[in-house]
């Protein structure tokens, strides 16, 4: 018998026939490899339609800077919300591998239709001498793709990096280890597609044409469908384990019910399952903690509760139950200062480009890189940092602080955030430097001042360094300290950041042109941005960056991870 449990996975996983999951046949880098490889091309394609977005609006559509920024804001903060949709049904009903092929299929959809737009007769706007002239039916095709894409998106972006994190048994101590690997790798894919995106694919779009720049984007998705569906009968799933949000509530009105019953000091005495496992499918019991006391009422058994042979859910929840909304109401401080470093990063696709779109794009006599195409250095920062963090840094750290990762979660994130304030402080410097060219030489109605864009390479280098510390260090973490039935919502949470960051960002950009173009003044963002001051908006975002890495500290110090009660599958 014991042979044969070494056999299975210990974690409840399935396989696609809906069998338990065999370690040798399931699982592990041989799954990986084709979630990795469905990861680099549905990022391609979405990098290769998104990081030249602000200036497509502009050329076909007539947006300013301003508009073109909010506009590109909005939807990519729609992107990162709807993947809470997607991650409930993950998590209650479908499971992960069902909602990324469903979505998937939106996804293409939204591709094709963007591709059309830009490239069919009729869907494409007019354009001469005088400009580009869309007509409300083209400008809503246009959007109508772009929100299909956020939507296809909302079930993609949650569950692959849960899904692939799946194909490693957290009670099998090696492949434990391989799963923070994971995380890295799995970062470096995406970048590998965003490389060919803000390389190939904008020099595509700024001198082949947009039929091209967004078909090719297209394609890659189609491709990014095919890898997923390759490594099918290899794939470890977890079993849904029913709405999360009902279970939330269920939690919330059964210790309202019990406001006036008083919490044991015995906490053994407090309503669990006698089975090694939890009532919840696919999730393993957890310790009881003691914050949060309020909510331990739940789990209390009143003596209406014990007459009854099956406790009413609404009435009597296990500790796991209530320890599971614990958990999220411990990740949600952390979450609201993460918001920060998602409006830095927001300003690589807008306020990035427009500052290099005033530069010298020139590389030699004939040849002109695209603005969009600077946020390859990000990706090759990204792509640079993550083995030497992964291979590198952690053993080095781990010498210092003991720690099996080399640095706790938190810990990275913090290191991510403080050197993404550095981003912000370096790209206003080289917008005074920019400026105080244009006031001593007199480029005030210049198009593109004798200034080389690749000034900017550091701001974007050092945006991509931060990357590797907050953004991986975000998803371990969300994936890390989620309930098991919930891995899906929480890691949807912590994208909403992104989305939280670009309506922010949206936010500040409005309330910035809506204060600074009083009294008929130009503002900090005019149209012709060397008579503006795009140096105090970065300043404005440095400050409120620095002020948020301070809060974050102290909510870092005060966190809590989570008990896995012991001899639970």
């Amino acid at each position: 018998m014991e042979e044969e449990d070494d056999i299975y996975t210990q974690d409840g996983t399935i396989n696609i026939h809906r069998k338990p999951a065999n370690k040798k046949k399931t699982g592990n880098w041989k799954a990986c490899w084709f979630i990795l490889g469905n990861e680099a091309s549905e990022r391609l394609a979405y990098y290769g339609m998104s990081t030249n977005l602000v200036n497509y609006l502009q050329e076909r559509f007539n947006q300013g800077n301003a508009a073109a920024a909010k506009s590109v804001n909005t939807w990519s903060g729609t992107c990162y919300i709807t993947p809470l949709l997607g991650a409930f049904l993950a998590d209650a009903y479908i499971g992960r591998y069902w909602t990324i092929a469903s979505f998937s299929t939106i996804y293409v959809i939204g591709m094709i239709l963007l591709t059309l737009s830009a490239s069919a007769p009729g869907l494409k706007p007019s354009c001469d001498a005088n400009g580009c002239h869309p007509t409300s039916a083209q400008i809503a095709a246009c959007f109508i793709a772009l929100y299909l894409i956020a939507l296809g998106t909302g079930g993609i972006k949650p569950c692959v990096s849960s899904f692939g994190a799946d194909q490693f048994d957290e009670s099998d101590e090696e492949e434990r280890k391989r799963k923070s690997s994971f995380f890295n790798w799995f970062y470096f894919s995406i970048n590998i597609g965003a490389l060919v995106a803000s390389s190939v694919l904008v020099w595509i779009q700024m001198n082949v044409g947009w039929g091209w720049g967004f078909g090719v984007p297209a394609v890659a998705m189609v491709i990014a469908i095919i890898s997923f569906f390759g490594g099918s009968k290899l794939y470890r799933l977890q079993v849904p384990g029913g709405s999360p949000l009902t279970r939330i509530c269920q939690v919330i009105v059964a210790a309202s019910r019990k406001f006036s019953v008083q919490v044991p000091d015995d906490k053994s005495l407090l309503h669990e399952t006698v089975d090694v496992e939890s009532v919840i499918k696919g999730s393993r019991k957890l310790d009881h903690t003691n914050n949060f006391k309020c909510l331990d009422k739940a789990a209390v058994e009143t003596q209406s509760d014990r007459l009854k042979n099956l406790p009413n859910s609404w009435r009597l929840c296990t500790v796991t139950q209530v320890e599971e909304l614990k958990s999220i109401i411990r990740l949600l401080p952390v979450w609201a200062t993460l918001i920060a470093f998602a409006t830095v990063y927001s300003q690589m696709s807008t306020m990035f480009v427009l500052q290099g779109n005033t530069m010298d794009q020139h590389i030699g006599p004939h040849f002109k890189i695209p603005s969009a195409s600077l946020s390859l250095f990000d990706t090759l920062s990204v792509i640079f940092w993550a083995p030497v963090y992964d291979r590198i840094i952690v053993p080095c750290a781990k010498k210092f602080t003991g720690h099996e990762q080399g640095f706790t979660q938190l810990q990275r994130m913090g290191i991510g955030l403080f050197i993404s304030i550095v981003s912000m402080v370096i790209a206003g410097i080289l917008e005074v430097v920019r400026l105080d060219i244009i006031r001593r030489n007199n480029y005030y109605d210049l198009q593109t001042i004798p200034m080389s864009i690749f000034w900017q390479v550091p701001q974007y280098f050092i945006v991509g360094c931060a990357e590797v510390f907050t953004y991986i260090g975000q998803l371990e973490f969300f994936y890390g300290q989620a309930p098991d039935a919930m891995r899906s919502l929480c890691v949807a949470l912590s994208l909403t950041t992104n989305a939280l960051g670009n309506y922010i960002s949206t936010l500040l950009v409005t309330i910035v042109t809506k204060i600074t173009t009083r009294h008929g003044r130009l503002g900090w963002i005019p149209d012709n941005l060397n008579r503006g001051h795009l140096d105090y908006f970065y300043w404005l975002l440095a400050i409120l960056s620095f002020l948020n890495f301070l809060v974050y500290i102290w909510i870092a110090k005060r966190y809590r991870y989570k008990k896995v009660a012991e001899n639970t599958r």
